[in-house]
């Protein structure tokens, strides 16, 4: 299985349809940040949108995702994720990738695994 059909499974467990996301939802579950989920943009093959978690009562959000999901092909793509980051892994996983598909499997290998640890947390967007 590829990694953003891995990421389309795992994003789907979250959310149920991804077809369906809502504009907007947060994902509160007991020892864990805040989750949140906003779409920025929708087409009939695609959905964009951010995912982050939220610090500090809204202050601060990591990692800030950008992802996109193919619906007919069943995939989801990180496609940006913040630009500076506080958290040590965060930083070290950056700094590792130079080349452009270096970048891109650091930003999907992160948001696998962001969206497995989610799921372990409890997390999730369906309504």
């Amino acid at each position: 299985m590829s990694l953003y059909e891995s990421n389309y499974l795992r994003l789907a467990s979250l959310a149920g349809d991804l077809r369906q996301l809502p504009d907007a939802r947060v994902s509160r579950v007991a020892d864990d940040c805040d989750l949140r989920l906003s779409v920025t943009e929708r087409s009939p093959y695609t959905t964009s949108f951010d995912l982050t978690y939220v610090f500090d009562e809204g202050q601060s959000t990591y990692p800030d995702m950008r992802v996109r999901v193919y619906h007919d092909a069943r995939l989801v793509e990180a496609q940006e994720w913040a630009t500076q980051h506080d958290h040590q892994a965060l930083k070290a996983m950056r700094g590792l990738a130079e080349r452009e598909l270096d970048q891109r499997w650091a930003r999907n290998t992160m948001l696998n695994k962001w969206l497995e640890y989610c799921i372990d947390r409890g997390h999730g967007f369906r309504a």
